[in-house]
């Protein structure tokens, strides 16, 4: 603070020096007229008797000091880091649009064991098991009989025939003797009856 209250003082000394010294140079320089002039002196000399008056150069003011700006701190500065400290947030997973598939509702009808899909269509399965193997057989409630599996026991072998998609026959066969399962959709509803000829 000090300094800056010294810098602004520094031009106008400069010019109470400047003016002193011209007034000191004209008072040198005057002097002896003045002396003459005096009352006890006499008569005024001639104006020819009378020296010069020495020329003062102008005296020259020194520049007057731009005050100069501290230059700016680096530190100052604000200083980005290129590398992100904190990550950035993840996105959120969106909720799922497709529709929860529910699992089809299972009942018990005369034996079938009935599911029913998001339609309304109905299927109904069932094992029957006879000497001659085994079968699971499938109906639909659009009138569809359709044969899952059949394991026939030893010695038998297995023959499906179907006149009708809603009208099946399986069966079991030994020589001169069969094991029939047969399968209809009758009356909007699953029917079926196991049968045996031969000896």
């Amino acid at each position: 603070m000090g300094l800056v209250r010294s810098s602004r003082w520094v031009p106008v000394a400069g010019w109470f020096a400047a003016t002193a010294s011209s007034i000191v140079l004209s008072w040198v320089a005057l002097l002896p007229v003045l002396n003459a002039a005096r009352a006890d002196v006499g008569t005024l000399p001639d104006i020819d008797q009378v020296p010069a008056a020495e020329v003062v150069a102008p005296v020259s003011l020194p520049p007057v000091p731009t005050p100069s700006r501290p230059a700016p701190s680096r530190s100052a500065e604000p200083q980005t880091d290129p590398t992100p400290t904190s990550k950035s947030p993840r996105p959120s997973p969106k909720p799922s649009t497709a529709k929860a598939t529910t699992k089809p509702a299972t009942t018990t009808e005369d034996g079938w064991t009935v599911t029913t899909d998001g339609s309304g269509l109905k299927t109904y399965v069932r094992s029957f098991s006879v000497k001659g193997g085994q079968a699971v057989v499938k109906m639909t409630s659009d009138g569809v009989v359709s044969l899952v599996t059949a394991t026939p026991a030893d010695g038998y072998a297995v023959e499906k025939t179907q006149s009708k998609p809603d009208d099946m026959a399986v069966y079991f066969n030994e020589t001169n003797h069969s094991f029939i399962i047969r399968a209809i959709w009758w009356n909007d509803a699953p029917f079926a009856e196991v049968s045996e000829i031969g000896s």
